[in-house]
């Protein structure tokens, strides 16, 4: 009977080890460490509305990788169709522009400016042009629909009776050899 008196006194410790701990675990659920349901239901809704909150952060970063290969190939398709590698293109573009709108180009003056590291160089243009004010604005209208990119920095207008005068200051970009 010695084995049986063993294994009873084993069953009592491990009892007695089970019931402190249900007890320790008890106690520590209605303890203010752990606060009550409603605090604990409180939290978790208050961490979710967090994490949906961030969610909606990094959504817009979401396949970024891609976003950057195609921004990429839309830069390159940019620079070949609209920016020409060749100066003589900018004033060709400008006087088919004027021959077919009716304007006159009395004077232009060019300059090209150092390049920038994006392969790029920027032409100031300075243009003093005159015609009818119908045709001044297809002329202009040319120039923002134009395959060739002309950002219209400014118009002057001149007084004078007749033909409307302006003086347009505008830039244009040409390639750099990459």
């Amino acid at each position: 009977m010695p084995d049986l008196r063993d294994t009873r006194r084993n069953v009592k410790i491990v009892i007695a080890v089970l019931v402190l701990i249900d007890i320790a675990a008890a106690g520590l659920l209605y303890s203010p460490l752990v606060g009550s349901s409603n605090s604990r239901r409180l939290q978790m809704e208050q961490l979710w509305a967090e994490l949906q909150q961030k969610t909606k952060q990094v959504q817009p970063l979401l396949g970024m990788d891609k976003k950057v290969v195609l921004a990429k190939q839309q830069i390159d398709g940019f620079y070949k169709d609209r920016i020409d590698a060749q100066d003589s293109m900018i004033s060709d573009a400008l006087g088919k522009m004027a021959t077919q709108t009716g304007v006159r180009i009395n004077g232009a003056k060019y300059k090209v400016e150092d390049p920038q590291p994006v392969g790029v160089r920027r032409v100031l243009i300075e243009a003093d042009l005159s015609g009818d004010y119908l045709q001044i604005v297809r002329f202009i209208n040319a120039l923002e629909r134009s395959k060739v990119l002309f950002v219209i920095d400014s118009v002057t207008l001149a007084e004078e009776n007749g033909p409307v005068k302006l003086q347009m200051k505008m830039e244009s970009y040409l390639r750099t050899a990459s």
